[in-house]
């Protein structure tokens, strides 16, 4: 082949256009995030752990499907790194950290003794809780003021009561925190032999603690059992309620799954203008992923006024 040849074959050699390279897989879009709900539903670690098992993803999940708050009633137990690591996984997420259990003694008449070593265990409770919601930018602690005192009169159970929680306040007034507790009637049912049990009898002990500090925790779970009358009982004590639990009676598991209609306890909470935590303290009536998703869909129809 002469030069000429040459170059004119190699020319239509370089002129075949090159196949182009399989392009790389794109990476999927992320999945879009739910929209937020109306009210701010705290679920707890373990209510989704068939979607993420770690902690901090377990936040994750739940701030994608728009949940805005939190709960751990075990947060003061945890390890500080820990805490310090949940904290900032919470505001990453735009979540606010719901209550934690400051004290909860279910056999001792921790506040209506008037004994000693009941009010000093009460309020070094109180003093480490001051110290965890400083840690987890918490507002709201939950007490239990433990049994009766069966030796004393109603009465003077109620003034020890009312004078521990004083001091509880002032406890926290000290230590410059806005720490808020919540005490919780808990129904004679599930546990008998507890002090406080109904909203009424809250709401005279929160007047008469008479702060900012000493809130009721209104379970409404509990409260089906104990007395029903839900919406008229928030609307009595409106003043003193600090915060609110749920659970669908019967069975403490996610709205209707039992006797509740919750879509108009949660519009009505909601048009007085409630901007706190709804806990979501209760179980799941289904199992697995599919449970989990119901009761994610159950909170949205709930929550659809």
């Amino acid at each position: 082949m002469d030069r000429r040849s040459f170059l004119m074959s190699g020319a239509a050699a370089l002129s075949v256009p090159l196949l182009p390279q399989d392009p790389q897989p794109a990476a999927p879009p992320p999945a879009p995030k739910a929209a937020p709900f109306q009210l701010q539903y705290a679920p707890h670690f373990g209510m989704f752990q068939n979607h993420a098992k770690e902690l901090e993803d377990q936040l994750q999940f739940a701030a994608d499907e728009g949940f805005r708050a939190w709960e751990d009633n075990g947060m003061a137990g945890r390890d500080e790194d820990v805490q310090r690591k949940l904290a900032a996984k919470m505001e990453q997420c735009g979540m606010t950290m719901g209550v934690f259990v400051a004290h909860g003694d279910f056999g001792q008449p921790t506040f209506t003794s008037g004994r000693q070593e009941h009010q000093d265990r009460v309020l070094a409770d109180l003093e480490k809780a001051v110290t965890v919601a400083g840690r987890v930018n918490a507002k709201w602690c939950t007490v239990v003021p433990g049994t009766i005192d069966p030796r004393q009169d109603e009465g003077y159970q109620f003034a020890n009561c009312v004078d521990l929680l004083k001091r509880c306040c002032d406890l926290i007034e000290k230590n410059k925190s806005e720490l808020v507790m919540v005490l919780e009637p808990l129904n004679f049912r599930d546990h008998p032999t507890l002090y406080l049990t109904k909203i009424a009898q809250g709401y005279a002990i929160c007047r008469a603690v008479g702060s900012k500090h000493c809130k009721i925790l209104d379970d409404l779970y509990h409260q089906q059992v104990t007395e029903g009358n839900l919406i008229p009982n928030i609307d009595r004590a409106w003043d003193e309620i600090g915060y609110f639990q749920v659970g669908d009676n019967p069975g403490r598991n996610e709205p209707f799954t039992g006797e509740v209609n919750f879509r108009n306890v949660f519009s009505h909470i909601h048009k007085k203008g409630f901007t706190g935590i709804v806990g979501m303290e209760h179980g799941k009536s289904q199992g697995g992923k599919e449970g989990e998703r119901k009761l994610i869909d159950a909170y949205r129809l709930a929550d659809s006024f």
